[in-house]
């Protein structure tokens, strides 16, 4: 189910809020187990079958979690009870992720023929994981208590809003929340512009962008893509992947509010950065601070001696976080791309400049945009194609018809896109006039009309997929 559809807006979210703060609302369990009752059936609302792999991840590691609590004081115990935790997470991401791509890989590389099975992925299945990891890795911490209900550790793993695409929601912080949270009015009406914020972005923005990138994309390996035209279709598919995601956690962190739940935010106008190193911090903050904190630091982080050792923490977490994003080697050289770049850029102290500053962001916007041409392309290949067609025009030249009627038919959506990815918004918020009880209401105006023009672009039934959805 998606949060951009009719049958979210219309049924399932107003029929939770109503049970939750009526019926439920003089007992925190019973709208604990409500919530995850509602969760686990959002999820199994595509394919049910996989509901089963969401809740046996949900009770393996609540098991986890209760031993680590009571043996985390034996250092030895406790990583090996960690190490077996880590195997079966990991384990359950491999089969359903990696394992076709595995056995592709080797039957290339050795000439055998043997049957390569079709296995379907759960949606969500590395957002849910890396948060039950989390859960056990937290509790061994002690940065939160082992719950000795199983029904709280689902709801942690399972809650609907951050389920399926993120953001990844630490259980150290909402740990205390899942008792002891306070709903409150004004958290409520928050959430709920939130949400009409990221669903305007998603259904108005992302996807008439992505209609823009998908024809220039299409046209990869014909004779019929220009060199304007693939340049397009770079700029939209960057702001289409932005606006995707983004307008996701902004629902996401929305429908928590509604319910008393604050996650913490995972964008933070990304495009403005002066380095990728700058990016970083503020694109899909969640999954690169998980790695931080789950990974480069146990390794050893940056606190190492020996430099060979450093460049080995840091190619290992760029090149599982290109791996996390899928099983293709395109996204592998994803990652490695932002390692060459992040470890030049530390190299030369290229984060820390105060000067060349329009240079630097030119030089980051190029390099992240090459990466997602890299990002979406099926193949490495394609990608070259891609990328060699934006600066050496083949047989369409350097400009054609598609190209121009394009720009003109989506000119207001790439204007607005560009515009929003500025911090404009945030500036105008923080002023005494946006503060008025006339601006404050002419900010509710505004959230109903960006709504009600959304929700007829959905009835007309307009293109409306979830790029995160496949991670």
């Amino acid at each position: 189910m998606l949060f951009s559809s009719l049958i979210f807006i219309s049924c399932f979210l107003p029929i939770v809020l109503l049970l939750y703060y009526t019926v439920f609302r003089f007992s925190r369990k019973l709208q604990n187990i409500f919530l995850l009752a509602v969760s686990l059936g959002f999820y199994a609302w595509g394919e049910p079958k996989f509901v089963f792999i969401l809740i046996a991840s949900v009770i393996v590691n609540w098991v986890f979690g209760l031993i680590i609590s009571k043996i985390r004081t034996n250092k030895i115990k406790a990583k090996i009870t960690i190490a077996i935790m880590l195997i079966y997470n990991i384990s359950i991401i491999f089969v359903f992720k990696y394992l076709m791509f595995t056995m592709e890989n080797i039957q290339n590389i050795t000439g055998l023929e043997f049957k390569i099975p079709e296995i379907l992925l759960p949606i969500g299945i590395s957002f849910f994981t890396f948060q039950a990891i989390s859960y056990v890795i937290d509790v061994y911490r002690e940065r939160g208590q082992a719950q000795k209900n199983p029904l709280n550790v689902g709801l942690y793993i399972a809650f609907f809003p951050q389920l399926v695409a993120g953001p990844i929601v630490r259980y150290e912080t909402v740990a205390e929340q899942i008792q002891n949270r306070k709903e409150n009015f004004d958290d409520i009406s928050a959430g709920v512009c939130r949400f009409l914020v990221g669903f305007s972005k998603k259904v108005l923005l992302a996807n008439n962008l992505a209609l823009v990138a998908d024809k220039a994309f299409k046209l990869l390996g014909t004779d019929d893509l220009s060199l304007s035209m693939a340049w397009l279709g770079a700029i939209c598919y960057t702001l289409q992947i932005y606006y995707d995601f983004s307008g996701y956690s902004d629902m996401a962190i929305g429908l928590g509010k509604m319910f008393g739940f604050h996650f913490d935010e995972n964008f933070n106008y990304p495009y403005i950065s002066k380095s990728t190193t700058e990016f970083w911090r503020r694109w899909h903050i969640s999954l690169g601070t998980w790695f931080r904190d789950y990974v480069y630091i146990p390794l050893g982080g940056s606190r190492v001696d020996n430099k060979k050792r450093l460049i080995f923490n840091t190619f290992m977490v760029w090149f599982l976080t290109g791996l996390w994003h899928g099983a293709n080697w395109t996204f592998i050289c994803w990652g490695l791309l932002y390692f060459v770049s992040i470890s030049v850029e530390k190299a030369v102290g290229l984060d820390k400049m105060q000067t060349h500053t329009m240079l630097r962001h030119i030089y980051t916007m190029l390099l992240v945009m090459f990466g997602w041409v890299l990002f979406r392309a099926e193949n490495i290949s394609d990608a070259l194609i891609y990328l060699k067609t934006m600066f050496i025009p083949g047989d369409s030249g350097f400009l054609d018809a598609e190209a121009i009627v394009c720009t003109k038919e989506y000119i207001v959506f790439l204007f607005f896109g560009i515009l929003f990815a500025r911090p404009f918004a945030k500036k105008l918020a923080k002023t005494k006039l946006a503060k008025t009880k006339v601006a404050q209401i002419l900010y509710v105006i505004a959230l109903m009309g960006l709504f009600l023009v959304s929700i007829s672009y959905l009835v007309k039934g307009a293109y409306n997929p979830f790029i995160y959805f496949n991670f």
